[in-house]
């Protein structure tokens, strides 16, 4: 029954086999060109990227929305999952960053320097994430679960992406402390206390603020809120293993998933998860295929950037995950029964697209990342510059919600999370 009618919900969308039969047929043939071209661990980071997708999708854990509905709505389960999610994997990371190893492979965290760079990315990406419609994860899994907005937002991420590495020795030449670990000017078992102390604090805080405004806190462990509004019955007819494949995930099984694949990458990767970086490949090598001379460019002048475009895609570790996403998210849209594409876009979406694409990219290159890179494995990495990051992407986020309506885009409280 549905709340407000007292009337039978409507059944579950069906089950799409042509959109699962796609899904694990590129699956299949882009895991064995990666096989064919990479060492094995690339072929298991793109499972995990697989992994990745269907979760992100399935939970739909969002880090757009849920700051948008905080800051304008006072909900706060999205960003309250987040910090659970960064707790524990502060608690996997921690020990094994400080011992240098995990099986059996050397692993480092993502330590940035904490500055000028960081500050403003943050804010121009917090600004991007509102008028594109999604950060660095969620336009990958909107894109493979059939939102076609999301590949004008992809697009121009590239583009600005490469602005940002042509642009990043600059301002990398502005103040900063450098980079700032908190593992070595603390120790990781007080370093990790004083970050859990911080996520209970904020934890605790954003609820308060909910049930201030609105009387009552949603609970994070539930049944996602969009589904019940939607009046979607339970999958009642697929129990057990096959109901989890349909979704939707409550929030905190997203948070405790994300966490856990972040922790697989670090072992398989011997670094954590990061998108962004193959944004700026992808467009060095669109623009090299296309005769433009990339390699004078001083953003892709370096050997390492150099070998990278030789190598090409398949050999990127972080390609192959973000791949693995897109891929990973269809088939979850397509188990849900939801892969339905809208071509019709309007020119003020389409203009959001473009200018938040080209500030997600800008942005992550200053930042060293984005909510995934900077915030997510930054602060797992224990860095302060996912701290910085954060902060600066709020107010970033403040900004992008006064334009929203410019542009013709919905209320930040319709948003579901």
């Amino acid at each position: 029954m549905t709340a407000a009618s007292g009337t039978p919900a409507p059944a579950r969308p069906a089950w799409q086999p042509g959109v699962l039969l796609a899904a694990f047929a590129a699956m299949a043939c882009l895991g064995l060109a990666i096989a064919m071209r990479a060492p094995a661990s690339h072929a298991l980071l793109f499972v995990t990227g697989v992994a990745l997708g269907g979760v992100l999708y399935q939970s739909v854990f969002g880090f757009t929305s849920a700051f948008r509905v905080l800051l304008a709505d006072r909900r706060s389960a999205g960003f309250r999952a987040q910090m659970v999610m960064l707790g524990v994997a502060c608690v996997l990371f921690f020990p094994v960053l400080a011992h240098g190893s995990l099986w059996g492979r050397p692993v480092t965290g993502f330590v940035s320097p904490v500055g000028v760079s960081v500050a403003c990315g943050a804010f121009l990406f917090g600004i991007g994430m509102q008028l594109g419609g999604g950060c660095a994860s969620g336009t990958l899994y909107a894109l493979g679960g059939g939102s076609t907005r999301m590949l004008v937002t992809l697009v121009f991420f590239i583009v600005g992406s490469v602005l940002g590495v042509n642009h990043l020795a600059w301002w990398e030449s502005l103040p900063t402390l450098g980079p700032v670990s908190l593992l070595a000017a603390l120790g990781w078992p007080w370093a990790l206390a004083l970050n859990l102390a911080v996520f209970g604090a904020a934890y605790a805080f954003v609820a308060h603020l909910e049930r201030a405004r609105h009387g009552s806190v949603v609970p994070i462990g539930a049944r996602p809120a969009q589904a019940a509004a939607d009046g979607v019955a339970p999958d009642a007819s697929h129990p057990g293993p096959l109901h989890w494949m349909r979704g939707p995930w409550p929030l905190l099984a997203g948070a405790l998933a994300l966490a856990l694949l972040n922790f697989v990458t670090l072992g398989l990767a011997g670094r954590p998860w990061g998108i962004t970086s193959a944004y700026g490949l992808w467009g060095g090598m669109l623009l090299q295929s296309a005769g433009w001379p990339v390699a004078g460019w001083s953003g892709y002048a370096s050997p390492e950037m150099q070998a990278a475009l030789s190598r090409g895609a398949l050999a990127d570790i972080t390609s192959v995950m973000d791949l693995g996403i897109i891929l990973g998210a269809l088939a979850a849209a397509g188990a849900a029964g939801r892969f339905k594409p809208v071509w019709r876009i309007s020119r003020g979406h389409v203009a959001a697209s473009v200018l938040g694409g080209l500030l997600l990219g800008y942005g992550a290159r200053l930042a060293y990342g984005c909510n995934i890179g900077a915030f997510f494995s930054g602060v797992a990495s224990g860095s302060l510059h996912g701290w910085l990051w954060i902060v600066c992407a709020l107010l970033g986020t403040r900004a992008g919600l006064w334009l929203r309506p410019a542009f013709g885009l919905v209320d930040a409280a319709a948003a579901p999370r």
